[in-house]
């Protein structure tokens, strides 16, 4: 196998169609386009079902890339994630963090693992498999075939696994209500959330946390003992398919990277965040923090640590966005730092009102 070289970018940016900190990193040199393989990014939309910055970020990475590498947006589709995540309340600093990828010679040979990077995606999703044991399966493929992609040997070094899926469309819901086809639910914004789910009980499956043959599309969103413990699933109305990004550790990687991982039990689960810092370091210490990516959801009790809260009352603004404005601002709290990934909506991802939590480090 070929030693991977894994680099990260984290790029904070003015707008979603913001790319001038990339575009100033190919033209100094320090990156190459050919070397991109994943732009993951937060951009300050609401997160929800019309969320165009998703989209205006895409297309805007897109052009620049082909631009670039001489070739045309579809080819760079077909090459390069580009995942973005609506929503950065509160004090979340837009952002992007760019993975790139090139094979080398360990300089400098050593046992530790570090950093490895791999991606897949799958083929477009049918309406009627959103939210569905279809979609399952056919994310548990695609992340199975990232941890291949980034020569990761066991399923613990998995640290983070992003997925970004699709939505139901209101022209695929009503397509579906005059062709008789079922879907699982009939509203876009309810779908987000069942994508969602069924993206991260295809990671739970593809890292054997639990079995397929133990879900069905009765569990999706329904059966919450059934959760991974390092996916990170995002829906979107901009693509048709679904995207993965695994992240975990490699003997075979020569990056100047670690990843560690941990789960934060509730939204205001300090200890866990300080964890997973420490499983990539060590130990626990702000220096070397390059991003933190984390889950948020509010409790479904309306509880969190004894007290009422009110989040799922509130008729103007989802919980998604309450969630994230909470857990991004918790980690700043941590690290001193409000730049932040941090998504909302985390169905089967984590126990009810927590979430996964990955630390990347530099260890330089």
């Amino acid at each position: 196998m070929t030693a991977s070289a894994v680099d990260v970018f984290v790029l904070p940016s003015s707008a979603p169609d913001d790319t001038s900190e990339i575009a100033a990193l190919f033209d100094s040199g320090r990156l190459s386009p050919e070397d991109v393989v994943c732009i993951l990014g937060k951009t300050e939309g609401n997160g929800c079902v019309n969320d165009f910055s998703r989209g205006l970020a895409a297309t805007a990475y897109r052009q620049l890339l082909a631009d670039r590498l001489g070739t045309s947006p579809s080819d760079v589709e077909d090459e390069v994630l580009l995942m973005m995540s609506g929503g950065t309340e509160g004090v979340m600093t837009p952002h992007v963090t760019v993975f790139a990828r090139s094979g080398s010679e360990p300089s400098e040979p050593t046992e530790e693992k570090r950093l490895a990077a791999g991606v897949a995606h799958t083929e477009p999703i049918p309406p009627s498999e959103i939210g569905r044991i279809g979609q399952v399966e056919r994310t548990k493929d695609a992340v199975e075939a990232a941890i291949a992609d980034a020569n990761i040997a066991s399923n613990r070094d998995v640290a983070y696994v992003q997925v970004k899926c699709p939505l139901l469309t209101a022209d695929q819901i009503a397509d579906a209500d005059g062709s008789g086809t079922p879907l699982c639910v009939s509203e876009s914004i309810e779908s987000m959330a069942y994508s969602r789910g069924a993206s991260a009980l295809g990671v739970g499956v593809a890292t054997n946390e639990f079995d397929l043959a133990e879900v069905s599309d009765d569990t999706i969103c329904s059966d919450r003992s059934y959760c991974s413990t390092v996916a990170s699933t995002s829906s979107g109305s901009e693509l048709a398919h679904s995207e993965v990004l695994v992240l975990g550790n490699s003997a075979m990687a020569t990056s100047n990277y670690r990843i560690g991982n941990a789960v934060m039990e509730d939204a205001l689960d300090v200890t866990a965040v300080e964890n997973a810092v420490e499983s990539a370091a060590g130990e626990f210490a702000t220096d070397g923090i390059v991003n933190i990516f984390a889950k948020a959801q509010a409790s479904s009790s309306g509880t969190i640590r004894g007290r009422r809260h009110v989040i799922h009352d509130d008729s103007d603004i989802p919980s998604t966005r309450h969630a994230r404005s909470v857990v991004s601002s918790v980690i700043g709290a941590v690290t001193g730092d409000p730049l932040a990934y941090v998504s909302g909506g985390a169905e089967h991802q984590g126990p009810d009102g927590g979430g996964p939590v990955a630390a990347l480090l530099s260890v330089e």
